[in-house]
């Protein structure tokens, strides 16, 4: 049985995580030797050295996802638990939250700080996928089958809003509505929905004005004006870009070489973040850059053909909207460094810093893994020994 499972695994999975963490370790310390010594009065490895351990404990939490059940987390008491803590870690966050980036987003314990918002993704992606699988039977029934799901994801990201943290509510938001379009729903809904979230936006429209100055802030302005003209106040607004502009124009086809980036010398802040695929450009090329964006696509590409394969809803949701986030969050954030949509601080998976976007993308890759390996189990061991298999208990294994 165990020889069954192990053989059942998408290594090539695994292994395009393992290459990424490990590259993504390199130019941490690459990106932000100088920056941790001269910013903040840091040893040169202080990043790379919490960032291993990062992902030294993402990889124990991947494992022990990718071995478990995951039609287990199907549990009405699990999911209602993950939508209750959900709401009181966003909730709780405007009280003994602390401000970093001029959001009061994250939560200082012990040493580390931890982003509610990075969990709150999975939690969505596990709440949607519970409850369309549910509702599968009425699925085209717009006030039971669509409304409410819809309703829960709109809260969700009007807290992440009023922290404020538009990057975080617009990944949410779009991971939701990529899993609602895949949910089954007919052409009727979905132009409903299209009406629901135009009121929906003219419905907040008085607390976005009430809370102005709050969520559009100076420094968030200035990204939008400076994603529409950076040269035109090269020194502020559009300092970031341009910068990150040079060190992708300076790299080439293969880069100054590792290490011998410029851009990193104070010009680029957010290097080891926001501007680590800059850095790689500037240091390893159009060859550093497309090794990332190759693994992340074959990542993104692997996990929807999970989905089309799985024969539950449960999992197939999962996967789409686990392959959706990590597909999402990297062309925001290529597309921020290159000048294509607005910066807005959100990270490159499994390549910048980061221990709440680290803990994240290891769950889900852990989940996403065990999904693919149930799907090779029953096409290769349940099929060829022909046991016969309910209708109620097709999407199960004997150790489940």
């Amino acid at each position: 049985m165990i020889k069954k499972i192990l053989k059942s695994y998408d290594y090539s999975l695994i292994l395009a995580v393992i290459l990424l963490c490990g590259f993504g370790l390199v130019m941490v310390y690459s990106s932000s030797m100088i920056s941790a010594v001269a910013r903040w009065g840091y040893t040169s490895d202080y990043f790379f050295q919490k960032q291993a351990i990062f992902i030294a404990i993402g990889f124990v939490v991947l494992l022990a996802t990718m071995f478990f059940p995951y039609r287990a987390y199907l549990s009405p008491f699990f999911i209602r638990g993950v939508v209750m803590l959900s709401i009181l870690m966003l909730l709780a966050i405007f009280v003994f939250g602390s401000v970093a980036g001029g959001a009061r987003s994250w939560f200082s314990l012990f040493g580390f700080k931890v982003q509610p918002a990075e969990f709150v993704k999975l939690s969505v992606i596990l709440y949607l996928a519970a409850v369309y699988e549910k509702k599968q039977s009425y699925i085209d029934h717009f006030g039971r089958g669509v409304l409410p799901p819809i309703i829960f994801t709109g809260f969700i990201c009007v807290l992440i809003i009023l922290q404020p943290d538009i990057g975080s509510a617009s990944i949410i938001g779009m991971i939701a509505l990529s899993m609602v379009l895949c949910s089954g729903l007919g052409m009727k809904n979905i132009f409903k929905l299209i009406i629901l979230g135009l009121a929906g936006l003219a419905a907040i429209s008085p607390l976005v004005l009430l809370k102005w100055d709050k969520i559009f802030t100076t420094e968030r302005v200035s990204r939008f004006v400076g994603f529409m003209d950076p040269f035109g106040d090269a020194k502020d607004s559009g300092f970031h870009l341009i910068n990150s502009y040079y060190a992708i124009g300076s790299g080439g086809l293969t880069g100054l070489g590792l290490g011998e980036s410029v851009q990193k010398y104070g010009y680029l802040p957010e290097s080891h973040t926001d501007f680590i695929l800059a850095i790689i450009s500037e240091e390893l090329g159009i060859f550093g850059v497309a090794f990332v964006l190759i693994l992340l696509a074959f990542i993104v590409l692997k996990g929807f053909h999970i989905a089309r394969n799985c024969e539950d809803a449960f999992g197939t949701l999962l996967a789409i909207g686990i392959s959706s986030m990590i597909g999402i969050q990297t062309a925001i954030n290529v597309g921020g460094l290159t000048g294509l949509l607005p910066i807005t601080g959100v990270t490159l998976p499994f390549i910048s810093y980061g221990g709440s976007s680290m803990m994240l993308l290891m769950l889900s890759m852990g989940l996403l893994i065990n999904i693919s390996m149930f799907i090779k189990y029953r096409a290769t061991y349940q099929k060829t020994e022909q046991k016969p298999v309910s209708e109620t208990h097709s999407n199960t294994v004997p150790f489940q």
